[in-house]
């Protein structure tokens, strides 16, 4: 029974035995691999069959997860003598086997247009009962610097201290500077001090020397990119030309506005007065009295030189004629249409002795015919 048990431990490491001469995977190159983004790569993975190994072959690429509690992502499948290069979406059309029949014992795949999220630890596994192997790949993929920009910091004038900047937005880290002049003797001022890692060059107590073309060049492990920037170092501003001219600007623009106001404050005073003359409201005057007047005294002294020199029958006759001709008073013209004029009092017809009486002096006054001729 001893004797039948250690044949069959003997019979189990010959078997494991042969298992270990079958399957293998015979690529020999390095484990890391760092690559630009954008380039392609080839992830190699050769392998060799036993005689044992007469199983159906199964090949798979996975991603593996940098965080044990998440699950690995399969990238490529070959399996049942087809390829399934089309599983993993964010490689989809990016990822192929190297080879068209993986049977013959080519593995490897090919990633193009790398990405920087593309970088990460990939896992070859290969299978073929009995046979099981696996190898690792550890792939960086690197952004190169993009251009970087290139700018100076600060008053360019002389006297001053003027930092040169230069900057790139994009690049896988460590990234490293360096500057240099390309202009006159191609040599930075004897004051600057640069920084390769900030990327900056601080010129102390710059002067009109230090004034030139300058070129930075930002550089990583997998790209360089590089940027020009002209120095111009001018004097020293005259702080006291300024400050006159300043308070002749500040006084003029008083000026002006002292003008603008004076002129809307007479237009807006002449408005006004106008405006009162417009409105004031005027009595009506009385039209002159001159030739009422006249006419009247006229009238007045015709018709006493009348009465003088009338008889008292002349007088009598003369009263009892209507006053055709009498010219109407203004008080005629004031009096309302509603009140109708009185009539112009009568004269009593006197007789001679009566007329004498009272301080009379009777006048002859020759006989008239119609037509006003003396008879």
């Amino acid at each position: 029974m001893e004797l039948s048990t250690g044949r069959f431990c003997c019979v189990l490491l010959s078997l494991f035995a042969g298992l270990a001469s079958g399957l293998e995977i015979t690529s020999k190159g390095g484990t890391s691999l760092e690559m630009a983004s954008g380039q392609s790569v080839k992830l190699d993975c050769q392998f060799s069959l036993g005689p044992e190994d007469s199983g159906p072959l199964d090949i798979e690429w996975s991603l593996l997860s940098s965080d044990s509690q998440k699950e690995d992502k399969v990238v490529i499948l070959y399996s049942g003598d087809r390829a399934y290069e089309d599983y993993y979406e964010p490689m989809k059309g990016r990822v192929h086997f190297n080879a068209a029949d993986p049977k013959n014992g080519d593995a490897s795949i090919n990633l193009t247009g790398l990405k920087s999220s593309d970088s990460g630890t990939y896992q070859c596994k290969v299978k073929k009962a009995p046979g099981i192997r696996s190898r690792k790949m550890l792939l960086i993929v690197m952004v190169k610097p993009s251009k970087p920009r290139c700018y100076a910091e600060g008053p360019t004038q002389e006297g001053k201290d003027i930092v040169l900047r230069c900057l790139s937005n994009e690049g896988t880290k460590p990234l490293q500077y360096s500057w240099e002049r390309t202009s006159d003797n191609k040599l930075l001022p004897a004051s600057s001090v640069m920084d390769p890692l900030g990327g900056t060059i601080n010129v102390r107590n710059a002067s009109a020397s230090a004034s030139g073309t300058y070129r930075c060049t930002a550089n990583n492990r997998v790209g360089t990119e590089e940027c020009v920037l002209f120095l111009n170092v001018t004097p020293p501003p005259n702080t006291a030309g300024i400050i006159a001219g300043a308070i002749i600007a500040v006084l003029l623009i008083l000026i002006i506005i002292a003008i603008i106001l004076f002129c809307c404050c007479r237009a807006r005073h002449r408005k006004k007065y106008e405006k009162e003359i417009c409105n004031e409201i005027r009595e009506d005057v009385p039209p002159p009295k001159s030739r009422v007047s006249t006419a009247r005294s006229f009238t007045v002294g015709s018709q006493r030189s009348s009465l003088g020199s009338m008889s008292p029958s002349n007088l009598h006759e003369y009263a009892l004629k209507p006053q055709y001709d009498k010219i109407p008073s203004s008080e005629e013209f004031e009096r309302p249409p509603s009140q109708a004029p009185l009539p112009p009092p009568t004269v009593s017809r006197m007789a001679g002795p009566n007329l004498s009486r009272m301080g009379g002096i009777p006048v002859m006054i020759p006989a008239q015919n119609r037509d006003g001729s003396i008879v």
